[in-house]
Order: C-alpha cells, then sequence, then structure tokens
C-alpha cells in the first residue's frame, strides 16, 4: 500500500552556496520547510532581492523511509528551477516553480544508512523559464511541503506531470451523471483490477465498478445525482480508485469532484447547472507579510473565509498555479476558478516549451476540481506589442493543448488595456478578459463601462470580462479624494464607481478585482510603503479590511451588516463633513452624540450623510439590527499626518511651484500635450528615455494615452520604479519650463 511521509522539518539552508553541497553544511542554519529566502528583502522595495541559487540539504534516515519497492520524493514548490540531487548523484530537474513534481530515487537512497538530499533551488534571471517581467515578486524557496512517497511496482503513476494518478470527468444528463474515471498507471500487469468506488460526502457508497487495470478507465452513473452549484451547493463526491491484484490492493488513490454544467453566454455570462450565475469577485496572489509564498494552510485558510465575507463568487488566481490546499478550498467552499500559468508581460522566444509544460502540469494536476471552469493562457503578454507572430503562435498552441488535454473546459486570457481591440490574438481563446484601471491609470473612472461597451458592440458573440481594475490605499485621508493621493477615501470612491459600471453590465462573464489583498512588489516604490502593491482590499497582513472591501461586501454578501466609512480619518476641519455608510440592508440610519440626522435609503448600497463637525462627535449608523460607530474630532488645521509623503521621493506634490494660469508638475499630462509647447517638450524627453522605452516596455501611442491622465510628477514617480529616473534639479527645471508654458483659456 502507498505511504506518504512529510519530510518539511529540518533543513540546512546554504545561501549562493560555492557547488553542490557534498555534505551537511557545518555550522548549518536550519530552516523547516516552507520557506523562502526573500520573505524580507522580496517586500521591502528598491528591486534588490536576491535573485540566484540556494541549497536546502536534508540527512535522511533510513528510519524515516516509506514502505514500498519504489521510493519517489514529492516537491509541491520549488521556485523558479530546482535540482535534486540524492546521495551525490542528480536526480532530477525541474522548471517551472509554482507546481508539484516527483522523481524516482529508488536506487539512490540508502535503506541501512543516512542519505544526503539537496535540493538546489534558482529565482534567477532566465530566458527560458516564467514569469521573469511582471509587478510582483519573484520568491525564491522550497516554498510547499516536500514528502517521501513508497509504492509498490505496479502503482499509480506518480512521474506524469506530477498528477494525481487519476482524472475523473463527470458528464450530467438530465437528473443523472455519467463518470468516467481515467487512471494512469505504472508497470500494471496483466491480471490486475481496478475497483472504482463513489461515495458520499457523508462515506455513503453510491456506485461502484471494476475493470481490468489494462483498460485505464471505469465508467459508472450516479443516478439522480446531486449537482455542485459554487456557493450555494458545494456538494462534492469523492471516487476511490484501488489498483487490485489476486483480491488484494497494491495501490489506492482518492480524489473529489463536483457534477455541474456550466456555460458562458457573451450576453447573459456565466450560467451554472442552466441558471445565472454571476461572476463576481476577486484576485489572489498566495504571498503574505513577512513569510513571502510560505504559506501555511491555516494562512490559507484565512484567505479563503475573507474572500468568503466579501461575497465573492468568483477567484482568478493569478498568476500561476496555487496550493493544491487552496483548490481544495475553492471546491469546498463553492469558488468559481479562473487558474493560469505565468505567461506574463513579455514573451520569451525561447520560452514556449515552458509554457506548455507548465500548462500541462496545471491541467493534469488540477483537472478533477470542479471549481475551475477556464485555464488562462497569458497575462498582459502584449507589452512589448501584439503583433509578434511567434507570440500569436504561442499562444495557439497553447489553446489547441487545453482544448485536447480538457474538452470540459474553455480557455481565457488577460489582456493588457492599451491592447487594440482587433488584435489577432484576442480571437484565439474562447473567452478573453481586460485589465483596466480607467480612473487610476491614467483616464477616469467613467470611461470604464463605456469601453466594455464598444468592444461587446464589436465583438457580440466574444464573451467578455474585467479581469483586473483597481486601485491603491493606504492610511492616507482626505475629505476631497483626487486621482492618485493613495488614500483609503479615493480607493472607496473608485470601487464605488466601478462596482455600479461593471455589476449591471450583464453581458460581463467575469470581473475581478486587483487585488484581494496588498501584495509584494519588490520594484515598487510608491504610496509611501516601498515594496508592495496596494490595491487589495485587505492589508498584506490581513489585518486591516479597508473601506472598499465593505463596498463589494454590501454588493455581494447576503449577511447582514452595517459599516461607517473612514474610521481611521478622525480629525476633519471643515464644520460639515461627509460620512459614507456601506450596508446591504434597506435603510440606514445615522446619528451624532446620539441625534439622529435622518434615515436614508439607497439602491446602490453606499449611504451618504452630512454631518455638523463640531468638537469630538461619536457616529453610530443603524441598519436594522446592525449598528457601527466612528469619531470625528474637529480641527483647524489639516493633520499632516493623513497626507501622503512618498518614501524616498525626490518631490512631493505640495513642494511644487505653481503659476496660476500657467502649467506644472501637478498638471496632467494630456493637458499640457494639447500645446504646441507641451508636445515639443515632451517629444524632447521621451527621446531621452531609454529609446522611448520604460522597463522594457515599448512606449506606444497606445500606452502614451493611458499615461496622459497621471499628472507629470506622478508619472515621473512611476517611471522611476521602472528604471526611468530624474533627479531633483531636472524635476525643477521641467517644472520650471512648465511655468512657461500657458493653459488654454
Amino acid at each position: 500500500m502507498r505511504q506518504t511521509v512529510n519530510i518539511n522539518r529540518k533543513w540546512a539552508f546554504v545561501m549562493a552556496p560555492e557547488g553542490v553541497p557534498a555534505c551537511m553544511p557545518s555550522p548549518a542554519y536550519f530552516v523547516n520547510v516552507p520557506h523562502s529566502w526573500n520573505a524580507i528583502d522580496g517586500q521591502d522595495g528598491a528591486g534588490d532581492y536576491y535573485r540566484g541559487t540556494c541549497a536546502y540539504v536534508k540527512n535522511l534516515s533510513f528510519e524515516d523511509l516509506p514502505q514500498g519497492e519504489k521510493l519517489f520524493i514529492e516537491i509541491q514548490g520549488a521556485n523558479s528551477s530546482a535540482d535534486l540531487y540524492v546521495g551525490g548523484q542528480h536526480a532530477a530537474h525541474h522548471d517551472g516553480g509554482y507546481s508539484t513534481w516527483r522523481a524516482d530515487v529508488t536506487g539512490l537512497v540508502s535503506r541501512t544508512g543516512d542519505t544526503l538530499i539537496v535540493v538546489m533551488v534558482d529565482n534567477s534571471v532566465s530566458d527560458k523559464v516564467y514569469p521573469q517581467m511582471a509587478d510582483f515578486t519573484f520568491y525564491g524557496g522550497l516554498y510547499r511541503d516536500v514528502n517521501l512517497i513508497g509504492v509498490p511496482a505496479s502503482h499509480f503513476d506518480l512521474e506524469y506531470y506530477g498528477g494525481p494518478g487519476v482524472a475523473v470527468t463527470p458528464i450530467v444528463d438530465g437528473k443523472n451523471a455519467s463518470v468516467k474515471t481515467e487512471v494512469f498507471l505504472k508497470n500494471a500487469k496483466e491480471g490486475q483490477m481496478l475497483r472504482c468506488t463513489i461515495s458520499t460526502p457523508e462515506g455513503n457508497t453510491v456506485v461502484r465498478a471494476e475493470a481490468p487495470a489494462g483498460q485505464s478507465a471505469c465508467d459508472m452513473v450516479i443516478e439522480d445525482v446531486h449537482l455542485w452549484h459554487g456557493r450555494r451547493d458545494p456538494y462534492l463526491y469523492t471516487a476511490i480508485v484501488e489498483l487490485c491484484e489476486d483480491g488484494k490492493v497494491l495501490d489506492t488513490v482518492t480524489t473529489r469532484f463536483g457534477c455541474r454544467t456550466y456555460a458562458i453566454d457573451s450576453e447573459n455570462g456565466f450560467i451554472l447547472n442552466g441558471e445565472e450565475y454571476p461572476l463576481r469577485g476577486v484576485s489572489r496572489h498566495q504571498d503574505r507579510w513577512g513569510v513571502g509564498n510560505a504559506l501555511t494552510h491555516e494562512h490559507h485558510k484565512e484567505d479563503m473565509e475573507l474572500i468568503c465575507e466579501v461575497g465573492a463568487t468568483t477567484i482568478r488566481l493569478a498568476h500561476y498555479q496555487h496550493d493544491q490546499y487552496f483548490y481544495d478550498l475553492c471546491d469546498e467552499y463553492g469558488m468559481i476558478v479562473w487558474a493560469e500559468i505565468p505567461y506574463i508581460s513579455q514573451h520569451m522566444p525561447g520560452g514556449r516549451g515552458n509554457t506548455l509544460s507548465q500548462m500541462k502540469e496545471l491541467i493534469i494536476q488540477n483537472y478533477n476540481h470542479p471549481s475551475i471552469v477556464v485555464w488562462g493562457l497569458s497575462n498582459e503578454i502584449t507589452m512589448k506589442g501584439e503583433a509578434d507572430p511567434d507570440l500569436i503562435g504561442n499562444h495557439k498552441v497553447l489553446n489547441d493543448l487545453c482544448h485536447e488535454m480538457d474538452k470540459t473546459r474553455l480557455t481565457t486570457m488577460a489582456i493588457v488595456s492599451m491592447c487594440p481591440m482587433d488584435a489577432e490574438y484576442i480571437q484565439i481563446p474562447d473567452t478573453v478578459s481586460w485589465n483596466h484601471y480607467f480612473g487610476w491609470y491614467g483616464g477616469d473612472t467613467s470611461m470604464n463601462g463605456p469601453w466594455f461597451d464598444r468592444f461587446h458592440a464589436m465583438y457580440p458573440d466574444i464573451p467578455v470580462g474585467c479581469s483586473e481594475y483597481g486601485c491603491e490605499a493606504l492610511n492616507w485621508h482626505t475629505s476631497k479624494p483626487t486621482q492618485g493621493d493613495y488614500t483609503e477615501e479615493y480607493q472607496a470612491y473608485y470601487h464605488e464607481e466601478l462596482i455600479k459600471q461593471l455589476f449591471t453590465r450583464k453581458y460581463l462573464w467575469a470581473t475581478h478585482v486587483w487585488n484581494m489583498f496588498d501584495f509584494g512588489a519588490d520594484n515598487r516604490a510608491e504610496g509611501g510603503e516601498n515594496g508592495q502593491n496596494h490595491k487589495g482590499l485587505v492589508t498584506f497582513d490581513r489585518k486591516y479590511k479597508k473601506d472598499s472591501f465593505y463596498a463589494y461586501k454590501a454588493w455581494l454578501s447576503d449577511d447582514p451588516f452595517v459599516h461607517l466609512c473612514s474610521k481611521r480619518y478622525v480629525d476633519r476641519v471643515e464644520d460639515v463633513t461627509k460620512v459614507t455608510v456601506y450596508s446591504n440592508q434597506p435603510e440606514v440610519e445615522l446619528f451624532a452624540n446620539g441625534v439622529s440626522l435622518g434615515k436614508k435609503q439607497a439602491a446602490d448600497h453606499f449611504f451618504c450623510f452630512d454631518a455638523p463637525n463640531k468638537g469630538t462627535t461619536k457616529l453610530k449608523a443603524v441598519a436594522g439590527e446592525c449598528s457601527d460607530e466612528s469619531m470625528i474630532n474637529k480641527v483647524e488645521v489639516f493633520n499632516e499626518a493623513y497626507r501622503l509623503r512618498e518614501k524616498g521621493a525626490i518631490l512631493n506634490w505640495f513642494d511644487i511651484t505653481e503659476v496660476e494660469g500657467y502649467f506644472s508638475l501637478n498638471d496632467k499630462l494630456e493637458d499640457i500635450l494639447r500645446t504646441e509647447e507641451g508636445k515639443a517638450l515632451f517629444a524632447e524627453l521621451m527621446r531621452g528615455m531609454q529609446g522611448g522605452k520604460a522597463m522594457g516596455f515599448e512606449m506606444t501611442p497606445a500606452m502614451m494615452q493611458m499615461m496622459g491622465g497621471f499628472t507629470v510628477i506622478r508619472l515621473m514617480s512611476l517611471m522611476g520604479a521602472m528604471d526611468v529616473k530624474m533627479t531633483k534639479e531636472q524635476l525643477l527645471e521641467l517644472n520650471a519650463t512648465l511655468n512657461r508654458i500657458k493653459k488654454p483659456n
């Protein structure tokens, strides 16, 4: 029988070794797996986190070995490439940091003494392994479980792309479901049998079947099938498949699965089991403050519970394969999942093989999860342009591979905002989604809905969704929120507007907020806290739910609640201040120091009151049986602790000289470019910026149009994060030049 032994404990970690360790290092620095060496330097900014090779070394005692004629080492995540050495011999190489892989080490492990195990993990720059350029940290490490697996000579294949050895395909037909259970065997012999059992969550047998092992599949029928129906009813069956010989069980695999039908309609959105089931949810990165990617099951569970609290029905698991435990949670909690590979930002001519191997692993390892409905081909891959024939060819091959390997699911991809609507590669997958940030990266919030209407009118038969949208917020506050101010108030306003535009367009097959949680992006230097992307609805440490979290909860959750916004914005200068309340209840009443300011109703779930601001005021919002409280305090001078001062910024916006009637660094680029002098000035600037490139991105007209919504100072701050830097003197000189360009009447 199969036996699995976890070996996470006590690995010696060696940073940047000169070669493959031949013995246990002395002195040794021991760590427990999961572990990442970039847990700190990958989140502190400056883009200088260590990318290279590190060694994990362990003495494996023969007493710890599982029973079995064959022995495998299973590594569930080593980022980005890894080499396994057992007893001084090279046992395996793997490219791709987010999937499970295994190696047969039967003849390499001592059965009488200790065996030295070395895993050399490498997250250095490569032109063949994805990802290489993206807005998140590529944490190095042996950051998921490591196991030993002992099996008999005849067993379910452990080396078939890291999969479970069984693929379950349920097809719903009326009240019943036919279930095909396909197995992948190693060293099967004539006369061996497969015994397949399907049971309920309570363990009651539903149906049983047998077949010769050479047949490699069992076909069964579940009568009066109980459907898996998303968050409303995430019902899971269990399939147990046994490999038997002469009545004795040699090896067993167990997997859960769900029976459901779905369709994605270009007019009516997502259809689950014949019913409209709007997909409104979030994207998720897998890292955490202080631990990088080395998450525990408790971390994953907390993430899922927060996502459920906000009321989401779907998760985009970006931008790579996530932990199997989290896919299991998605099945259990009824989340509809978009699963994708890290084919992102920059197409690499030498990376096609890696996109194919990572897609094969993603599909084979995750085929049985009913939560997954689409395979994602790529994300924002046209940063350098969309017409590259090799890029288009890579997508066609990937799309065909997905359909060949999985006849039951559709394909999709996330398209960068500035990609033309008529780009050839957009026609490749079954569905598409776009990453739009109008109202944060250029433009304004009102542009989002109409953009999708134009695409839908141009391509009425292509199901379209919004795969990313969002804006950043930290603990900065204002009564007059403005695009780019990083305040919690602007983020709340932004999401209010996007909710109203996106959720009311029925044809959008799915919408995914970017992002559920703040995450590590070591190249970032903005918002006053470097090294993070702060677009999350929840902070990186999961300790604080931003106001925008409750905006979604008001629209998506059925659990009664009321939330007073801007609790951290206490000191206010105005005599009458705006107070926003979110609730999923029909009516809200607001009290100021016990005095009612009236009751209000709001079809959009966003309730706005004007509250007198004098002295100290205790606010209390009441909606049905729910209540929430906060406090405001009247001050004469704005509290500067609420105003963003960029960490390490050369200039802040309030330090810039402005001349009435003339431009400055605080004006939007699009306004300046409407003048001939402004056009000439920035044409000359662009020629000096790495030949019209920033961080490798082509400065195309579409990108320039998107950037038009930035103020010049904010644009220069963002360009600084992309290695296009200007000194304080250069910025002041540019501002002085702008001060001489008159604004049009």
